[in-house]
């Protein structure tokens, strides 16, 4: 099968226009491939290692390989051994992870590549089974190839295995630092782990381990907090917990991107991608997260996009060496996606032959991966990089290779997930963490339900996918209301639905016709941002009515204002938006940020008043854009409005 030509994407570069269509027709090669079987858990309060499985279902009916023959027999050696046996142009393939629309099983059988990056994201989503069949597919051809090396396959499993239909959608990770709790995360990690093994996809692309400091920048969501002490546990709680199930974490993206200054963005970016202006002590600040986490043994490192003091990350071998020397990482140093070509060689020769002397062992390349390659391999011939390096990089990747146990096991027949793909467990974690995360930012009067007539009112209210937010089965994710009222997210319970589900039970009832908003003792808001990720969240205005604001968050601000009836406001959102203007007319706000799939039931828990409100904020908030660039804080890491904790 032709890969590159059947897998057609559109990426969406608007809000209106990334709703509607990623058209792949690889889906259609692979319908006859089952969805997971699912099980009864038995297993529910430790995180099980991946021998300690609690359920006798296989991993997939259909994973099982063709024959293969190995070329060589790489049995016993070590990563030296290995890469001794290695032609300069095997080694130079290794090196180098190019995208599945744009490399196929064909070129992977050619020329054995080290690594195959996921798609921009497929909608509807491929199934796990589907997801396991295609990776199959390489690993075979990767297998028959002349040098025999298997490959590993990565993806952006940022909360959760969000390209994958069927599974849990988990809080994004600014929730996990509102939320506060290692040891949950912890679990977490295990069952995104314990997911990925299903897909075969076992390189997973987070966490971000950066210092989020100002919220217009649009990757701020993916980040834990501001405070160094809150973020270093979770990333740790969370690789440790990912990697106990046999699979690859990445912390990323090293380093500085959260101090970048406002302005400087790389192009027309506002922030994104642009320069951080970063001391030697603020340095070593964020060092030592990096220090901390290669300790817990993080097996790659992502580096990031930005410059520090005016030089690219992609192309700083002092930080770069700071890394592997002075903090002692022995794993995978890959480059960001396409971000050599942002640095300053003259032509992407140049660029490569520099990145390689920096440090960077495996290129992330979309489509330029044959080109990396062979530049790769002339600037050895030329003189311009020095085998050593090379032979430092791929003892790197083939050693984390060895690790994961992929030459013993390349198609993963042995490596067990802890967990029933789609589980009991996993709703119940993330259910948990979305409830841990929520912020009361404004307590004034009683926020429960029982017993009272509600008007839901607001966007926010009736939409899966801006619970979930980007990363959410696409690369920007979207809302059900920019996909003609189609749930983004099927498996997920809106806010509305969760309390229309246990009205009768709870003793309350949930009114939405607004012809009878003066017979109801409460108005509940439901207001928030639309799904946006990277640069696309960019933004000069952090108004909750401002370019990022759901469409009707203004109308339904001013109706809940007009009522004359107590208002408690939800906000879902992805950053401290600014509510100053509002904020006087609401009696109660809630801060959700995106809570993922289970966000909608969790809401029911805390305003059921079955689960406290505990959260507290990860990062600043701030009243205006003003007080954000004086730096004059309205409320600060670790506020929360709960009686006895502000």
């Amino acid at each position: 099968m032709d890969y590159s030509q059947s897998c057609i994407y559109t990426v969406y570069m608007k809000r209106k226009t990334m709703t509607t269509l990623i058209s792949l027709t690889l889906i259609a090669a692979l319908t006859a491939c089952n969805t997971p079987t699912v099980t009864e858990e038995t297993e529910t309060s430790l995180i099980p290692s991946e021998t300690e499985n609690t359920t006798d279902v296989a991993v997939t009916e259909s994973a099982a390989p063709a024959e293969v023959t190995v070329s060589v027999d790489y049995e016993g050696m070590t990563a030296e051994q290995i890469v001794s046996c290695l032609t300069l142009e095997q080694k130079a393939s290794q090196m180098v992870q190019g995208a599945v629309y744009c490399l196929d099983p064909d070129q992977m059988q050619e020329s054995c590549y080290g690594s195959v990056l996921s798609t921009y994201g497929i909608w509807p989503a491929m199934s796990a089974d589907q997801w396991r069949d295609l990776v199959t597919d390489y690993q075979e051809a990767a297998m028959d190839s002349e040098a025999g090396i298997p490959f590993i396959y990565g993806n952006d499993s940022v909360h959760g295995v969000n390209t994958a239909s069927g599974c849990v959608i988990f809080p994004q990770n600014i929730n996990m630092g509102a939320a506060n709790d290692p040891e949950l995360t912890e679990e977490y990690g295990a069952l995104v782990g314990s997911d990925m093994i299903y897909t075969g996809m076992i390189w997973n692309f987070g966490p971000v381990v950066t210092s989020s400091m100002d919220p217009r920048w649009g990757r701020t969501y993916e980040c834990y907090s501001t405070d160094l002490t809150r973020i270093t546990p979770l990333a740790v709680s969370y690789i440790t917990g990912l990697q106990s199930q046999g699979v690859m974490a990445c912390a990323k993206h090293f380093f500085g991107e959260g101090d970048v200054a406002y302005g400087t963005g790389e192009g027309d970016f506002i922030i994104d991608r642009g320069d951080a202006a970063i001391s030697d002590e603020r340095a070593a600040e964020l060092l030592d997260v990096y220090r901390q986490v290669v300790d817990a043994g993080v097996l790659s490192v992502m580096v990031s996009h930005c410059s520090v003091n005016g030089v690219k990350m992609h192309e700083n071998g002092d930080y770069i060496s700071i890394l592997k020397n002075d903090l002692g990482f022995e794993g995978i140093v890959i480059s960001d996606w396409n971000s050599i070509h942002n640095t300053s060689g003259a032509t992407l020769k140049d660029q490569v032959i520099n990145a390689v002397n920096a440090g960077i062992d495996m290129f992330m390349e979309e489509q330029t991966h044959e080109d990396v390659r062979d530049y790769i391999i002339e600037g050895v011939e030329e003189g311009l990089i020095p085998e050593e390096r090379i032979d430092d990089a791929v003892t790197r990747i083939i050693n984390v290779k060895l690790q994961l146990g992929l030459f013993d096991d390349p198609f993963l027949e042995e490596l067990t997930p802890a967990y029933d793909w789609n589980s009991d467990r996993s709703r119940e974690v993330a259910r948990q963490l979305a409830a841990e995360s929520y912020v009361p930012l404004k307590l004034t009067s009683d926020y429960t339900l029982q017993g009272k007539r509600i008007f839901v009112t607001g966007p926010a209210s009736d939409d899966t996918g801006v619970l979930c937010g980007g990363w959410t089965y696409t690369w920007q994710g979207s809302s059900d209301a920019d996909n003609w009222d189609m749930e983004w997210c099927p498996d997920c319970n809106t806010i509305l639905d969760a309390l229309q589900e246990n009205a009768d039970a709870c003793g309350y009832e949930i009114v939405t016709d607004p012809e009878e908003i003066s017979s109801c003792d409460m108005v509940l808001l439901c207001v928030g941002e639309y799904p946006y990720s990277e640069w696309y969240g960019d933004t000069e205005d952090l108004s909750i009515t401002g370019d990022h604001a759901l469409e009707g968050n203004a109308e339904a601000i001013e109706l809940a204002a007009s009522s004359g009836l107590p208002v408690t406001t939800l906000i879902v959102a992805g950053r401290n938006v600014l509510i100053n203007d509002y904020l006087s007319d609401w009696d109660n706000v809630i801060m959700c940020y995106l809570p993922g799939s289970e966000g909608g039931n969790a809401v029911f828990d805390v305003l059921s008043g079955n689960v406290p409100l505990s959260g507290t904020l990860p990062m600043p908030y701030y009243s205006s854009l003003e007080d954000l660039e004086s730096g004059n804080i309205m409320w600060d890491v670790g506020f929360t409005a709960a009686p006895g904790n502000s």
